[in-house]
């Protein structure tokens, strides 16, 4: 018994001591931040605070995504031939490795002078086809072959496949026209000129992204680029079978990843090899509506700048209300709206205001993708925020006058906001709560990545 008095009673003159060596350390950096603030600041506040930004640095260096590179065979690519056959695997072109090289040769060879300040004009090769659609896929077997159905129907009614039904290619005056007309496409002439001639960058006769010439003829047709993201199941049988049905010969083209990436690193890999004069990404449920294209089109158009870069995106804030929206959980209803809330507070302004983020369907101009995807890192579902603020910080552009000089600089690629149709489909591969939760982490430590430097605008 006297044992036991004895323990409680120095555990207790122990805490006496602690709380009085607490109230003394109070009592002194009080009197001194009162008497000597500098000093406090030097001595105390000063190496706290240095000691912290280097602590979330270097647990930044960990915690972010950091993308890995390509495998050899992930740079290759399947599609059908006319006689109903698989293709053995091909290259795939890829604008990224060679706009990497030119790079890195101007990094070891600069030719501006040091101080000397000028408008960012990146390279790209011309565009090939019209349109690039690039569609993610994870074990999507089940509804992959009902998005590219309506994906095929509205791309050959308004675009063409620029070849024969032999699979030959064809002259250009031969290849089909788009048909005009028909519900959600978009007209055969813009309603305004906006691609601007860059005689005074390319020379006449030239756009950027695209040549234009007598010779060869505006880019037409499209291609199709499934990316297969380590499905464990038929997801490319499935899109080749397709692809033979519809003599869909090299314009569908099947990409697989050895690994899943995430749908973020899916698109990326996609749009490193697009050829299009439009790039869109679009989901393999098919829950947006495919002919709602020409309107992002139009948006893109609305809001290009003097180098033809653009973003469009689709949003389907509209639906805010109707039943497709009111019919979904309570629950998800809830997250999605405090994500939301937490993505006005963590992202830059013009990111800030767009009211769909997360849509699965979103448009790029050619010589928008430089200044976006060679420097994404996100893989998961917050890639599209990634994409979003890229576009927002964009370096600096010519504003260029109706004589083609330069009157001024833009900053940022403008992006357009555009309502399109959307429909709930079963069979989701997001975990609501799980997802939720990582996206929210997911956005707080890339806006911090991008805030501190981790993440930078430059060549890897």
């Amino acid at each position: 018994m006297a044992v036991a008095n004895t323990t409680t009673t120095g555990g207790t003159n122990t805490t006496e001591r602690l709380l009085s060596a607490a109230t003394q350390l109070l009592s002194l950096l009080f009197t001194t931040a009162c008497d000597q603030p500098i000093r406090l600041f030097f001595l105390f506040i000063f190496p706290l605070a240095l000691f912290g930004s280097i602590s979330i640095y270097l647990l930044l260096h960990l915690l972010a995504p950091k993308p890995r590179p390509p495998h050899p065979s992930e740079k290759t690519y399947l599609t059908t031939t006319p006689d109903g056959s698989v293709s053995g695997p091909k290259p795939l072109p890829c604008w990224y490795d060679r706009w990497h090289a030119e790079g890195c040769l101007k990094e070891q060879y600069p030719t501006v002078p040091d101080g000397f300040d000028v408008p960012d004009q990146a390279n790209i090769e011309p565009a090939e086809v019209e349109v690039s659609v690039v569609v993610p896929a994870y074990n999507e077997q089940d509804r992959i072959a009902v998005a590219l159905e309506e994906m095929v129907e509205y791309l050959d009614a308004n675009f063409g496949r620029g070849h024969g039904q032999d699979g030959r290619l064809l002259p250009t005056l031969e290849r089909p026209r788009p048909v005009t007309g028909t519900p959600g496409s978009r007209p055969s002439t813009p309603h305004r000129l906006v691609f601007k001639s860059e005689s005074s960058f390319s020379g006449a006769g030239e756009k950027v992204g695209e040549k234009v010439t007598e010779k060869t003829g505006r880019p037409s047709g499209y291609e199709i680029i499934i990316v297969n993201d380590g499905s464990k199941d038929r997801t490319a049988e499935v899109a080749l079978e397709f692809a033979k049905k519809h003599r869909l010969h090299d314009v569908l083209r099947v990409v697989t990843l050895e690994k899943n990436r995430g749908k973020g690193g899916s698109v990326t890999h996609g749009l490193r090899h697009v050829r299009g004069k439009y790039a869109v990404f679009a989901d393999a449920d098919g829950a947006s509506r495919f002919s709602d294209l020409g309107r992002l089109i139009e948006g893109c158009e609305d809001v290009v700048d003097g180098s033809n870069r653009g973003v469009a995106i689709g949003s389907r804030a509209h639906l805010v209300g109707s039943e497709a929206v009111v019919k979904r959980s309570a629950i998800r209803n809830f997250l999605m709206r405090s994500f939301h809330f937490v993505l006005t507070i963590l992202t830059p302004p013009a990111t800030s205001r767009i009211r769909d983020t997360q849509c699965g369907f979103k448009l790029f101009s050619r010589a928008a993708l430089p200044h976006i995807v060679p420097y994404m890192h996100a893989e998961g579902w917050i890639f599209d925020i990634e994409m979003l603020m890229l576009a927002e910080s964009a370096p600096a552009t010519p504003v260029l006058a109706s004589d083609g000089s330069v009157i001024g600089t833009s900053y940022g690629i403008k992006v357009a906001e555009v309502p399109v149709g959307w429909h709930e489909v079963e069979g989701s591969k997001m975990s609501l709560v799980k997802d939720s939760v990582r996206m929210a982490v997911g956005l707080a430590v890339l806006r911090a990545s991008w805030m501190l430097g981790v993440y930078r605008r430059r060549l890897t």
